[in-house]
């Protein structure tokens, strides 16, 4: 008689089921269909970031400066952007894109050109040590971010892209929070 193969070993519970757990016992009404998919999604999102700031020290970037670079190499030949359209597709404000873009600019990364559509603006550029950087830069955030995804199958990371696009944020306002009584205001 042959025996089948050993399963290995069952996964003990983790952060997230500890959490479900004491709430179930503590304050069950709070539980939603939603909370412990949301806790993972919390805890999924903290691996990635935290992925990526473990690369981009020995590429000599801050996530300020990957982000912008990443940017513009993403829009395509010549790599170019405005300063505002980088602002606001990184959600950075105007004063702290200049000074990452200085940065950039005094590492010889980017440049600033006169926009060819209208001479009172500018463009940032990707120079081609930039263009260099910017892919290095996202082959090891790739690399960061597969290393996450190690222990899950391919079945299983192509199940939960399929379910997450179903939760679409964009198309619809986030709630506003439930205002206690201390918060409420008197009428």
């Amino acid at each position: 008689m042959t025996a089948g193969p050993t399963p290995g070993p069952t996964p003990g519970p983790d952060p997230v089921d500890a959490l479900m757990g004491a709430w179930r016992s503590e304050l069950p009404d709070v539980l939603r269909p939603t909370t412990e998919l949301s806790k993972r999604i919390v805890l999924l999102a903290g691996a990635l970031d935290e992925a990526t700031r473990g690369v981009l020290p020995e590429l000599g970037l801050t996530v300020a400066e990957f982000d912008i670079l990443i940017a513009l190499r993403r829009a395509g030949e010549p790599y170019r952007m405005k300063p505002n359209e980088l602002a606001r597709a990184l959600l950075l404000s105007s004063g702290g894109t200049s000074n990452v873009i200085n940065h950039l600019a005094d590492r010889g990364l980017v440049v600033r050109e006169p926009s060819p559509d209208d001479g009172r603006s500018t463009m940032i550029r990707l120079t081609a040590d930039g263009v260099t950087t910017a892919e290095r830069a996202v082959r090891a955030n790739a690399e960061a971010h597969e290393a996450v995804f190690a222990d899950a199958s391919p079945a299983a990371v192509k199940t939960a892209t399929r379910a997450l696009r179903e939760v679409d944020v964009h198309r619809r306002p986030a709630p506003r929070p439930t205002r206690t009584g201390r918060n409420r205001s008197r009428s």
